[in-house]
């Protein structure tokens, strides 16, 4: 890895993976719980979801001899489909989906006490729920009966749904990586979501002049890629993430759009200041922790100027990015966080910095 691909960002911007962004001190992300039986907060993600849905088709059918959802494979019920059976299915099996619900929001609840016991979390007056889960009615009951539960055993604590699309959120947080001045004369910005299963890529409208708290900032445009589909290697990933950066910024040019030179990167894992994975990003194409691998400094290499000015590009952990898009309505309170449920549960925690 060249120093060039290594070099530090330039001075008024946040280093990869930062304590200190503009608005918030990242307190902690990526926290870990483990028991003796692997990860806490593995029982609260989707695919803990799916695994509790799977037990109870396998109880009713060893009692009725017949599956609700028939011949259907785990992956194949979406939670639109849940949503829909709970709005108008067959009240039995719109019960099954209540139980699901419940038995998951138990195991979330408990996911959160333990949270809430670290040092790093403790005195955090509000959560905000992202991910998957969170897009669906589904989900959203499942995160308002774990509140239930909380309360009943007199936790206080708000647990409230994201406010964007979680699939929007991990790209309209990118604004929060930046100083906001970055983007005045400019009408949007490269963002960067890497997930498990999915990359994407948006252009995201700051809107400064509407709000200058960015809460006006919405996407414009975006593209995915479900890499799990296609299985690439790592560099077969990189050439693809490039190729979708730059049709967006030859969308933005047709439509007469200023980019920012400016992209900002939400991955998984805990990213160090050099721009390096130390560790967590295991379910991405490829090696991603290896030392000799840079991925701010590819895209820069790749991409070295937008506009005429020279691109910045700063990373950090997904769930923190996720949770930085729901700054603007944190001011209320001092220390908050964010849970994202997908494919394993993401977090991150943070306090207000003063204006």
């Amino acid at each position: 890895m060249t120093e060039q691909a290594r070099r530090p960002n330039p001075p008024g911007f946040p280093s990869h993976g930062a304590t200190e962004l503009p608005a918030v001190t990242v307190d902690t992300a990526n926290a870990t719980l483990r028991t003796p039986d692997g990860f806490l907060g593995d029982r609260a993600s989707s695919t803990a979801f799916r695994a509790i849905l799977a037990e109870w088709r396998k109880r009713l059918t060893a009692v009725d001899k017949e599956d609700p959802f028939g011949d259907a494979a785990p992956e194949t019920i979406g939670r639109r489909q849940l949503d829909k059976l709970l709005a108008e299915g067959d009240p039995e099996v719109a019960g099954l989906v209540h139980g699901v619900v419940e038995e998951f929001a138990q195991s979330f609840a408990t996911v959160v006490k333990r949270l809430l016991k670290l040092k790093e979390w403790q005195g955090t007056e509000r959560i905000v729920i992202g991910g998957g889960m969170r897009g669906s009615r589904v989900g959203e009951l499942a995160i308002g009966r774990a509140a239930m539960l909380l309360k009943g055993e007199e936790i206080t604590i708000d647990l409230i749904p994201i406010r964007h699309d979680p699939d929007e959120a991990g790209l309209i947080g990118a604004t929060q990586l930046a100083p906001p001045w970055i983007f005045l004369g400019h009408d949007a910005l490269l963002a960067v979501d890497i997930g498990g299963s999915n990359i994407r890529v948006g252009l995201v409208r700051p809107h400064l002049k509407k709000a200058s708290d960015l809460s006006a900032a919405c996407l414009w445009e975006s593209a995915i890629w479900r890499h799990r589909d296609d299985k690439p290697g790592r560099e077969a990933a990189i050439d693809r993430l490039v190729e979708m950066l730059r049709e967006m910024l030859h969308k933005a040019e047709k439509r007469g759009l200023a980019v920012a030179p400016f992209i900002g990167i939400g991955c998984p894992g805990h990213v160090e200041e050099d721009g390096s994975i130390a560790h967590g990003a295991q379910n991405l194409p490829g090696d991603w922790e290896s030392e000799r691998f840079n991925l701010p400094g590819r895209l820069h290499a790749a991409i070295p100027e937008i506009g005429g000015h020279g691109t910045v590009v700063v990373m950090h952990n997904d769930a923190v990015v996720q949770g930085l898009s729901q700054v603007p309505w944190m001011g209320d309170v001092k220390h908050w966080g964010v849970l994202t449920i997908g494919t394993g549960l993401g977090n991150a925690r943070f306090t207000n910095r003063k204006s």
